[in-house]
């Protein structure tokens, strides 16, 4: 009876742990801006459309999205953050390759 038991909690466990994962957008978003703050020193400005931009990002990844609109989304999120940044700035980004994938994926 506790081998039944223990299957059923690690088959319930397993279970909700392979669940598409869901994101709280204006909390993704805050850390995402924040991190991004403290790399680029982004003023109010920038960093209120950032904050848009992100929770924007994860209310459709919250979406069950294709792959080909992933990849679209990845796009449109890139394109957006190449058009606000300078040259210096992006090239910052860019050199922190693990947060950049963050930003965009």
């Amino acid at each position: 009876m506790k081998k039944i038991i223990t299957l059923f909690v690690l088959l319930v466990a397993f279970t909700v742990n392979a669940q598409d994962k869901k994101y709280a957008p204006k909390e993704e978003a805050k850390n995402d801006v924040a991190e991004m703050q403290t790399l680029l020193k982004l003023d109010a400005t920038s960093a209120e459309n950032f904050m848009r931009l992100f929770e924007m990002k994860y209310q459709y990844l919250n979406e069950n999205l294709s792959e080909e609109r992933k990849s679209v989304l990845k796009q449109s999120v890139e394109a957006k953050i190449r058009a606000s940044l300078t040259d210096q700035q992006m090239s910052l980004l860019e050199s922190k390759e693990s947060l950049f994938k963050k930003l965009i994926n």
